[in-house]
């Protein structure tokens, strides 16, 4: 994209999977990448390398590496990864970057965010985020926030979380029948690239992301009738699922059997047309 070519775009989290994702599409559309990590030298940060970023170190919890891959940057990419040691420490990273951000004067910040809206619901790691948004609006930071609930990629990723998740423990705590919002990781990428392309059009929105809404037992036959089979499910008791993933996994998936999300998936078309449902994305990562 030509306005594109020469500025240059810092993303935290760029070996993980969000993080990832928007690199790609960034530099699909023709932006220098600064690619930041704990460990640039690893195999994730070479693939990004090979790419095209420049893969450089940066600790959310050390000020002075977010002073340093912040500088001379146009806009920066922030999200904190759930499951830190505590809630006030994803907090406080979060925070670091957008005063890091402020302090290099950045264009444009977008904060891949995470819930159904601006409503505390006791889910700890969307509560967090609520806070880390509200501290870059204190700074004044031009600020895009993407705020996707539940990731197709769920479905098919055992790395995502234990392998019986999405199919067993899943259904148990929040309901076969609940409608969840669903949203790709890679389109996820694809909308934090389109904003920073368009700042005008983004910069002061909060954008509810979802493209498809399906409830687990919907998402089961879409997954069946287009494989053949039924996905993957193994059980696991929830004290033992609870060792991997602590208990806020189990809040926020009781709290979605209990609170409905209304959610429309209009404005994420609007944005990115090209947005794969749920039938999509299966075919897409067969």
């Amino acid at each position: 994209m030509a306005s594109s070519t020469k500025r240059t775009i810092a993303v935290v989290g760029a070996t993980g999977r969000q993080g990832g994702q928007v690199v790609r599409h960034l530099l699909a559309d023709g932006w220098r990448v600064r690619a930041l990590s704990r460990t640039p030298a690893g195999k994730k940060g070479a693939e990004l390398g090979g790419l095209g970023a420049d893969v450089v170190y940066a600790d959310l919890e050390d000020a002075a590496s977010l002073d340093v891959a912040f500088a001379d940057v146009s806009g920066v990419f922030v999200m904190q990864p759930p499951g830190s040691r505590s809630i006030e420490i994803e907090v406080g990273q979060g925070i670091n970057a957008a005063n890091a951000a402020a302090r290099a004067g950045v264009a444009h910040v977008v904060y891949g965010s995470a819930g159904p809206g601006n409503t505390e619901t006791g889910v700890q790691q969307w509560d967090a985020k609520l806070r880390v948004a509200r501290g870059m609006e204190d700074l004044g930071l031009p600020l895009t926030v993407l705020r996707p609930m539940a990731f197709m990629e769920l479905m098919v990723d055992p790395s995502f979380y234990p392998q019986s998740s999405t199919w067993y423990t899943m259904p148990r705590l929040a309901g076969v029948d609940s409608r969840i919002p669903w949203l790709s990781v890679r389109d996820l990428g694809a909308v934090a690239a389109r904003a920073f392309a368009e700042p005008e059009r983004f910069i002061g929105k909060d954008l509810r992301l979802a493209a498809d809404v399906k409830s687990l037992a919907e998402c089961r036959r879409v997954f069946r009738e287009g494989r053949g089979k039924n996905p993957p499910r193994f059980p696991m008791p929830l004290f033992l699922f609870r060792r991997f993933v602590g208990d806020d996994i189990l809040t926020m998936w009781r709290w979605l059997r209990e609170n409905p999300v209304d959610a429309d998936t209009g404005p994420t078309y609007e944005v990115l047309p090209t947005a794969m449902d749920v039938q999509a994305f299966l075919q897409a990562v067969r």
